[in-house]
């Protein structure tokens, strides 16, 4: 299993979400640390990373495969998270 660490920047966009969608994100992204094979992620273009999906909202993230961590970048709706 995967350890997932957040930057202050993803703590920060994470706390201004309403409930529902922040408990939404935990959940997805537990089910992403257990198994990160089964998510629906993919590379970024022309950034460093990965994108998960859940809902409206995309997470992003660094994965270092070696050391079984998750580096969460930043957090947000899909309008505005690749700006």
């Amino acid at each position: 299993m995967y350890e997932i660490l957040y930057s202050p920047a993803a703590l920060k966009q994470l706390e201004k979400l309403e409930r529902s969608i922040r408990e939404r994100i935990l959940i997805a992204l537990e089910r992403l640390r257990i198994r990160p094979e089964s998510c629906d992620i993919k590379k970024l273009v022309g950034m460093p990373g990965y994108r998960f999906r859940v809902g409206d909202y995309r997470v992003l993230f660094d994965m270092e495969k070696e050391k079984l961590i998750i580096l969460v970048l930043k957090i947000g709706h899909r309008k505005d998270i690749y700006k």
